[in-house]
């Protein structure tokens, strides 16, 4: 059984829970007698603008149209682990819809968000999910089809610091878990291997669409590694065959967490809408828009439509190998772990 079988069946118990009855749910609280202004803040993370570009206006009318209110709902996007300390220090996020479930955690740590957070919604409050995956220049010259390829010395890579993006953890991560299962559970050789990777990496930007910059309009190196969402919507944008995808044979399952920031929406009076937002998420309709930009999703009509799309790809998590997500942050990203030794080295 695949994943997004196994991650739907898990959560049946609310992945059906539309958006139209949530909406009927709150329509109750506001009548069209008394419609007001609303507006709130979504803290995304970097390569997400287009995508909730896409999302805002669809559930602001349906918002409108059930609740009778009009609502603004305003972005702001970094990396995932920059927004979250943005959010600590007092940037007023009535939502999150980061790529990285630390970023989240640390919020829930902090008392801004729920601390059950991820079962409030299906899929561990991930409403899809996608992959790191390389992206080329047209006819792939150097021909780069899996990550021991990564580590040639003629390959110059692009992608963002693993310590402000959470985009770059998935793929340090990636290549960690390839290498210890390339090297039967070996942490030296693993640390050699991703290491001579991070040395083949020209340009460290802070967030995933600034590593995008680096490697498409600055023509920088000779592979991006990004989320398999963002490769395709970069070919998407680009002149046919200006560049290729290539999706290795593993790679990490990446979950792009939501949640409501608790402590934000009760003080300025948004739960409600906030709370239907993230539901809306799971909807048949926005589950079409977002695989319309190339993400996985978890509805089964989606994945159904869309499964020609996405090439197999065998997926691992980081519970699996890491143990879970506060283990991979001890042991490589905080300060003086794995991460710091091997860039280092």
């Amino acid at each position: 059984m695949s994943f997004t079988s196994i991650a739907f069946l898990r959560s049946s118990r609310i992945l059906f829970r539309s958006f139209g009855a949530a909406a009927i749910a709150f329509a109750g609280l506001t009548s069209p007698a008394h419609a007001e202004e609303q507006e709130i803040l979504n803290v995304s993370y970097d390569i997400a603008r287009e995508l909730y570009a896409a999302l805002n206006p669809v559930f602001a009318e349906h918002w409108q149209a059930e609740a009778g209110d009009t609502l603004t709902i305003k972005q702001s996007h970094a990396g995932s682990s920059k927004q979250a300390r943005a959010i600590l220090q007092g940037l007023q996020a009535d939502l999150v819809t980061f790529n990285q479930v630390l970023d989240v955690q640390i919020l829930a740590d902090k008392g801004f968000v729920a601390e059950d957070w991820q079962q409030k919604l299906p899929n561990n409050a991930s409403p899809y999910y996608s992959l790191p995956a390389f992206l080329v220049r047209g006819g792939n010259p150097k021909g780069i089809e899996d990550w021991d390829d990564l580590t040639r010395d003629d390959v110059e890579i692009v992608f963002p610091n693993p310590k402000t993006s959470g985009n770059a953890r998935y793929t340090y991560l990636a290549a960690y878990a390839y290498a210890l299962e390339k090297f039967g559970g070996d942490d030296a050789a693993a640390q050699e291997f991703v290491g001579k990777i991070l040395s083949n990496v020209v340009v460290f930007d802070t967030g995933g669409r600034g590593a995008t910059t680096s490697f498409v309009e600055r023509e920088l190196g000779d592979v991006l590694i990004t989320f398999e969402a963002e490769v395709e919507n970069i070919r998407a944008s680009e002149d046919e065959g200006a560049f290729d995808r290539v999706v290795p044979a593993i790679s990490l399952l990446a979950e792009f967490p939501v949640a409501l920031v608790d402590k934000v929406a009760d003080a300025r009076g948004s739960r409600a809408v906030g709370e239907a937002y993230l539901d809306f998420l799971y909807s048949k309709e926005a589950q079409e828009i977002i695989a319309g930009f190339n993400n996985r999703v978890h509805h089964p009509e989606v994945v159904a439509a869309t499964a020609d799309k996405f090439p197999e790809v065998r997926l691992i998590t980081v519970e699996e190998v890491f143990g879970s997500w506060a283990e991979a942050q001890e042991t490589h990203f905080g300060d003086g772990g794995t991460l710091d030794q091997v860039f280092s080295n």
